[in-house]
């Protein structure tokens, strides 16, 4: 497969609303999320009557970048930008403020899209992001590729696990040095039930993790053994995303599909990006 000149790093004006701040790091983010989007939507829009883009923590659509002047499209404006663009867009942010300015962007620069956009909690309205999926069959199939992008371990399993029943790619920030490495010991309280939720696991404080970068470690293997549970094929590796300052690891960007062609896809996706240290599977 050829390497494509759209770039996904697309640079965007100011308009008044909400703009998070974000590390330069996170371009890499977006151009391995951009470009899997490119290839997936290219590639099956001939063999999927419906493909969909779900965003779980979506943002306000555009990130400053710190200590500049920068402005680029985030994740869902990335994706709505694609040449071959998905069916169906559903978008989620729980942040009032940065929902509302997502809202009035994809209003105004994307109106001829298929969007529903979601102001809430990913975790708790799970369900209805999933009831908003398009009717599909046996004739009318249903491809969906799912970003899930938040700031910390504040993922619950439980939401994975009830949209991984479907044919769904998943492109999951994991972040395990940036927050799990971070807060290792108060999250080995057990009044502290944020690991709990994100492995699906009440028990895991019984495992011999003795330092913080074991703990990311079993961190990382206890959530790829969920998403083989569910049938996901987990091969190669966790990319990591490093801080461009010191150069300090912040967390890994992990595939997941269920199908050899996504994962051969990914594969061809991590040619556009700098060479990172991995965790290996």
């Amino acid at each position: 497969m050829a390497k494509s000149d759209w770039n996904p790093v697309i640079e965007a004006q100011n308009d008044g609303l909400a703009i998070p701040v974000v590390g330069r790091w996170a371009l890499s983010k977006y151009n391995l999320v951009g470009r899997y989007c490119q290839i997936f939507t290219t590639s099956m829009k001939r063999k999927w009557p419906n493909l969909v883009y779900i965003d779980l923590f979506s943002g306000s659509g555009y990130a400053k970048i710190k200590g500049s002047n920068q402005i680029v499209y985030g994740s869902p404006l990335i994706a709505l930008s694609i040449p071959v663009p998905f069916t169906k867009y559903i978008l989620c942010e729980k942040d009032e403020e940065l929902a509302d300015a997502l809202k009035t962007r994809v209003g105004r620069d994307f109106g001829d899209k298929d969007i529903t956009l979601f102001k809430g909690d990913a975790n708790e309205i799970v369900d209805d992001i999933k009831n908003a999926l398009p009717r599909f069959s046996r004739e009318s199939g249903m491809l969906s590729f799912c970003f899930v992008d938040p700031y910390s371990l504040n993922l619950h399993f439980e939401t994975i696990k009830k949209l991984g029943n479907l044919k769904m790619d998943f492109l999951i920030l994991l972040a395990l040095h940036m927050d799990a490495n971070r807060n290792y010991k108060s999250y080995l309280e057990k009044e502290n039930d944020k690991i709990d939720l994100f492995i699906a696991d009440t028990g895991w404080r019984t495992a011999k993790v003795e330092s913080n970068e074991s703990f990311v470690r079993f961190l990382a293997e206890h959530f790829k053994k969920n998403m083989q549970e569910l049938g996901y094929k987990v091969t190669g590796t966790f990319q990591q995303i490093r801080s461009d300052a010191k150069n300090l690891p912040l967390y890994y960007l992990a595939f997941f599909s269920k199908h050899n062609l996504g994962n051969t896809f990914w594969k061809e996706v991590q040619k556009y990006s700098n060479p990172q240290q991995s965790l290996d599977f």
